[in-house]
């Protein structure tokens, strides 16, 4: 597999790179302590054509592959993994779902806007009683004429109360159990839809986080993405896509944390001289930048899989689940090699730790990966 980029791979991974260094990075400490969510970052990235990436030209995307999408993402996560996962969440899940299955008038009124930075989209799949367990879903949708009356809760959902559009799963039918979900586009405002609750985290603080309430909620019948019933099916497939860009999140942490590893280890010195000069220290940087290079290789064979439209599923889900680890292992390593600075917020890098953790976590945890992974040799 050739995995020599294009001319093109690296003007967008030069763009992002200057993007997130310049743009990106001066507030970044800021808006952590605060929470704050970054909309004047996302307009841009909007202007940029990075929140649209995959999604066709004709649809007022960027038109690129997923290698371009996964590039760009790293670069942007190597600064702010918050930026990370709202970019993710819109190109991953949002557009990527709506641009596959949307009918034409669902992709003009909803994925051009999404693809053009105008709208931001978020993915509501999780509830409290449905995490790893997707298809337990509690939300129901009854049909009313040409509407579907929604109720239930969603939690944890990333860009929920900024989002113009929520991507929402909602049991049809609770009898016909992963058959009998189905998915709805829920536009801001709608009646009987409102933000529950505001989560504060550990990491990722100033992404938006939040739980979702739906009562009698109102939705046209024309806003139901495919057939009934075709909704488990849905968020499956498009999870499967979204597990790249979170490994491409995730590596773009553990680069975050290498580098500062390697500066720091040039300058600060024990025992008169610098520490790099230390075997335990360079083994240190050598299993991070390995296992960096590995992460790597794994999410560019997945991105290429999914754009010669070959089965990828198994492959994402291994580029999660190694990237993730590497992520969250690199940001130890990292603390370890800065000492009692690594430790204080000055340094950055204990903040790359405690966002690292999430990648474990959302789209599928480890433990759901590795099921994954088992399941495609063991079938």
């Amino acid at each position: 597999m050739d995995f020599a980029f294009t001319d093109t791979h690296t003007m967008i991974r030069e763009t992002a790179r200057k993007f997130a260094d310049e743009r990106i990075a001066p507030g970044t400490i800021e808006r952590d302590e605060k929470e704050e969510f970054p909309a004047a970052i996302v307009k841009e990235l909007g202007e940029l054509g990075f929140m649209g990436m995959m999604v066709p030209e004709e649809w007022g995307g960027s038109g690129l592959d997923t290698t371009s999408y996964v590039l760009a993402l790293e670069e942007i996560s190597r600064v702010d993994a918050s930026v990370g996962v709202i970019m993710s969440v819109n190109n991953s899940l949002v557009c990527y779902g709506v641009n596959r299955d949307g009918t034409k008038e669902q992709k003009e009124k909803y994925l051009r806007p999404l693809a053009a930075g105008k709208m931001l989209g978020a993915f509501a799949l999780s509830e409290p009683e449905a995490g790893s367990d997707a298809s337990n879903q509690h939300t129901v949708a009854a049909r009313d004429g040409e509407h579907y009356v929604l109720n239930g809760t969603k939690n944890w959902i990333t860009n929920g109360s900024t989002a113009d559009v929520v991507l929402v799963m909602a049991a049809t039918d609770r009898t016909k159990g992963p058959k009998g979900i189905s998915t709805f586009i829920v536009e801001k405002g709608t009646p009987g839809f409102s933000v529950a609750k505001r989560e504060r985290k550990l990491g990722i603080r100033s992404s938006d986080t939040v739980s979702l309430s739906f009562q009698d909620c109102r939705v046209p019948a024309a806003n139901r993405i495919g057939a009934e019933g075709e909704g488990f099916r849905f968020a499956m497939r498009t999870l499967e896509g979204g597990r790249i860009g979170i490994a491409a999140q995730a590596l773009g942490i553990a680069q975050a944390c290498l580098d500062a590893s390697v500066r720091y280890a040039r300058e600060r010195k024990a025992f008169d001289r610098p520490i790099a000069e230390l075997q335990a220290i360079q083994f240190k940087i050598a299993d991070m930048a390995t296992n960096i290079g590995a992460s790597r290789m794994l999410m560019l064979k997945a991105a290429a899989l999914k754009d010669r439209g070959e089965q990828f599923g198994a492959e994402a889900a291994m580029a999660k689940l190694f990237a993730s680890r590497t992520a969250v292992e690199s940001a130890l390593e990292a603390i370890q090699i800065h000492g009692g600075y690594g430790y204080v917020r000055e340094y950055l890098v204990e903040r790359y730790l405690r966002d690292a953790k999430i990648t474990e976590i959302y789209e599928g945890t480890s433990e759901i990966q590795r099921i994954v992974i088992a399941r495609s040799l063991l079938k």
